[in-house]
């Protein structure tokens, strides 16, 4: 059962969630993020997602494989938390968990009840929007229990300042 959003109650902050891929529309995400939680007093979470392995069955290798996965999810995520802090002055909130994406993003959402808004960044390539974007559009507004904010590969920083 989803539980009640709190972002708004005394000593809670309205928590911006963006799902870190590692993409160079992941960027559009981070940014409209953040400008929109500096200017609503909120917070931002970056999330990574560690996919699960095929190497399971080897333990020996799948042991090395999560640990190299996790020093890249980490690398990754301070990366886009240094990139934050160019365009903000908040500091994010770091996350990484282990699974299925999309699974992930539905658990953290119910676990944090300050998330209240998934921010996502379409992809404007031939191979479409992105994973989690065409996952909403297949599953209409149900996919995910909160607002999600698509923001389009191709929105220049001014036009995005503007409208934050």
């Amino acid at each position: 059962m989803m539980r009640p959003r709190r972002a708004r109650a005394e000593g809670h902050k309205r928590k911006f969630l963006v799902v870190i891929d590692d993409t160079p529309e992941c960027v559009r995400a981070l940014r409209y993020a953040a400008k929109r939680a500096e200017r609503t007093h909120g917070a931002v979470v970056l999330l990574f997602v560690i996919e699960p392995s095929d190497f399971q069955h080897w333990l020996g290798v799948e042991e090395v494989m999560r640990a190299e996965a996790m020093e890249e999810a980490e690398n990754i995520l301070s990366r886009f938390a240094a990139r934050m802090g160019e365009i903000s002055s908040i500091e994010p909130e770091l996350v990484i968990r282990e699974g299925k994406r999309a699974e992930e993003v539905r658990k953290l959402i119910e676990e944090d009840e300050d998330v209240a808004i998934l921010v996502l960044a379409a992809s404007g390539g031939a191979e479409g929007p992105g994973p989690l974007v065409a996952s909403i559009a297949q599953k209409g507004a149900g996919a995910f229990p909160i607002p999600v904010t698509i923001v389009p590969e191709t929105l220049s920083d001014e036009v995005m300042d503007e409208i934050v």
